[in-house]
């Protein structure tokens, strides 16, 4: 066993001191395994509510093959999403607070009724009530983004913020037409990623399925209210600073943020 709140410390030290960490699984902690890794998320999470930060949903990481070949994966996580990660539409990000930010466009989908801790894909589908286009920032704090899966779990799933678009309601046609429907990442104008919804585990009600019944072995299910991102749709892309972000779909008003390094 490794020793979780030694390795939750040195994650919550590096995301305040802006130095990142050397990889945990490839020295003092390459024993660890996904169950203590959730647990380092977990310290971590707390550390924030008790700080006064409110859980507002969360994030489904590694659903695509151009993210798990991008970090060297090969299956999804989850993190935890709070109020003060999450930027308001047509916001602005500093990256300056960030250690190597990137950013990827994914769909957004707003919980309408409390799900069991195993639901059916049924019970899932019916539970959505709203689905959004969204942008997700992500940030390691290893070094490098270096990491194995039980790397990036620890380090609440790479989370770093959401920009979330206007919420459009959700019809049974909407939802089964996602995985047809192809959202870009535009940055200053010019499209820098793409993807249909299919890249997320074929369909994204797949990937919420399978965050639902996930959280749900750890005690946690999701409740009204609940944002959940369900994965990026391509590889992320470096959020470099002062420049205009557009998040774009067809059937969807878009997100918008800039970027900026304010010292």
């Amino acid at each position: 066993m490794i020793d979780v709140d030694k390795l939750a410390d040195e994650l919550w030290q590096a995301q305040h001191s802006l130095v990142p960490i050397p990889q945990p699984s490839a020295g003092k902690y390459a024993q660890l395994d996904i169950d203590e890794a959730y647990a380092v998320q977990t310290r971590n999470i707390q550390r924030r509510l008790d700080a006064g930060e409110v859980i507002v949903g969360r994030k489904i990481g590694l659903t695509s093959l151009a993210m798990q070949e991008q970090l060297g994966v090969d299956q999804p996580d989850f993190g935890v999403i709070t109020d003060r990660m999450v930027t308001p539409n047509d916001g602005e990000i500093d990256v300056s607070k960030l250690i190597a930010p990137r950013v990827e466009p994914e769909f957004a989908f707003r919980i309408g009724t409390e799900l069991s801790a195993a639901p059916t894909i049924a019970e899932v589908r019916e539970a959505v009530e709203a689905v959004a286009l969204s942008a997700e920032i992500i940030d390691s704090r290893v070094a490098d983004w270096t990491i194995s899966f039980v790397d990036t779990v620890s380090d609440n799933a790479s989370s770093a913020g959401i920009v979330v678009g206007p919420w459009r309601p959700a019809t049974p046609e909407g939802l089964t037409a996602l995985i047809g429907t192809d959202i870009a990442l535009v940055q200053d104008g010019e499209t820098v990623c793409e993807g249909p919804g299919s890249a997320v585990l074929g369909d994204p009600f797949v990937a919420l399925h399978w965050l639902a019944t996930a959280i749900g072995r750890y005690g946690h299910v999701l409740t009204p209210g609940d944002t959940v991102l369900a994965g990026a749709v391509a590889a992320a892309v470096p959020l470099s600073g002062g420049a205009d972000w557009h998040v774009v779909a067809e059937g969807f008003e878009p997100v918008t943020f800039t970027s900026s390094a304010n010292c």
